[in-house]
């Protein structure tokens, strides 16, 4: 305990100590690798947080995180669901009861610190039943219900309305699929769209051909699947305004040039108000890059941003204006939503130990590495957009 305490102490220390000064060095569309910046926004000015009503996990092996807050956050190892209040210092096991396998097995919802939802797959009965698991007290107690599918993407509107993307097999460059609603938190779900052909009112409104990667719903009516097609320049995107029954694909989306001649992967939608969302789609060519489209009237029209990031990455959206983004070297930042981009070098060179990564603000992040030998995991925190690290797990 007094290790984690030297910890908190020189964490605090070096955020409290880090300068304040705004990135300002942008790139255009062709990305020069010689700009940097740099910027911190210290932690909250807060007391000690109060202990969390669970056991002590010690330097937990984590696969993945999600915070909230530069404080609160939730994570994912092989056999626990773990939670923190101190910026990954400490951490709790709020595991359900029942749950004795995790990791990327179990999708993690988190609706607020107080909700939270686990899908667990049930493997006897794939791909036609799971497991929901729903807290309202911050993962002190738990309530299980038996959902009609195994896995898929699990997105929530609040405490009630919610949608699933039911992964029903995939093979051969075909992706059965099934779409979901439930309007009491998960405990019961409606079927709204199918694909399947042995499957009794299948459609083809999304069809067969193509690997889906993710529904991403703005209210209960309109929602998007995406994923991507082996068809060079198709944008494999389809959108419903009828609650999920009927899906039309979209073909006005504009391109950058070469693109028409190349694989084409959307990976991510995300809305981050009502009005304002951001789009993803990986170029697979002679060079992989990543294009980002942004949207302000609730995805009825997209806009491609400048700016094609090399080889392209994961990438975490904050607000309307704030994204960061690893291309697998550095670190890109944008403050204008995506019409300029600062690059960070890090002062780890993750290489391919980076595993993933989670940021709540443009200034501070996590990422957890694994190595590749050992499967040892750290986690890394910044507070400045990315350019120096401090490994909080080691």
């Amino acid at each position: 305990m007094r290790f984690k305490l030297l910890i908190l102490l020189i964490v605090l220390l070096l955020v409290l100590s880090a300068c304040n000064t705004p990135i300002s060095s942008s790139v255009p569309s062709e990305v020069p690798t010689t700009q940097q910046g740099n910027a911190s926004t210290p932690f909250p000015d807060t007391p000690s947080p109060p202990e969390i009503d669970a056991p002590l996990v010690d330097t937990p092996a984590l696969t993945s995180v999600q915070f909230l807050t530069e404080l609160n956050g939730w994570g994912v190892t092989e056999t626990q669901i773990v939670r923190t209040n101190d910026g990954g210092i400490t951490w709790y096991n709020v595991t359900p009861p029942d749950i004795t396998e995790a990791g990327y097995s179990v999708r993690l919802v988190i609706m607020d610190n107080n909700s939270v939802w686990i899908q667990l797959p049930d493997y006897n009965n794939y791909p036609n039943s799971g497991i929901l698991y729903h807290t309202t007290d911050g993962g002190l107690t738990w309530a299980a219900t038996t959902t009609p599918f195994s896995d898929g993407d699990v997105r929530f509107l609040d405490v009630n309305n919610g949608w699933a993307l039911a992964d029903l097999g995939a093979g051969a460059g075909s992706d059965a699929i099934a779409v979901y609603q439930t309007t009491d938190g998960g405990s019961t779900w409606d079927r709204k769209f199918i694909n399947d052909p042995n499957s009794a009112n299948a459609s083809d409104s999304i069809p067969l051909g193509g690997l889906k990667s993710g529904l991403t719903p703005l209210n209960m009516q309109t929602a998007w699947v995406y994923g991507t097609v082996y068809s060079s320049g198709t944008v494999y995107v389809f959108r419903t305004d009828d609650g999920g029954v009927n899906w039309v694909q979209i073909s006005s989306l504009p391109l950058p040039q070469g693109a028409e001649d190349a694989e084409l992967s959307f990976e991510r939608v995300q809305f981050v108000t009502a009005n304002d969302a951001f789009m993803l789609m990986r170029i697979a060519s002679d060079e992989s890059k990543m294009a980002v489209y942004i949207s302000n009237d609730s995805g009825e029209t997209w806009s491609l941003t400048p700016t094609l990031i090399p080889v392209g990455g994961l990438a975490d959206f904050l607000s309307a204006t704030e994204a960061v983004v690893y291309n697998g070297q550095q670190f890109y930042v944008t403050r204008d939503a995506a019409r300029t981009w600062s690059i960070i070098p890090p002062d780890v060179n993750f290489g391919d130990t980076f595993a993933s990564m989670d940021f709540v603000n443009p200034n501070t992040g996590w990422v957890i590495t694994v190595d590749p030998t050992t499967n040892h995991r750290s986690l890394y925190r910044t507070s400045d957009g990315g350019a120096t690290w401090f490994p909080i797990i080691d």
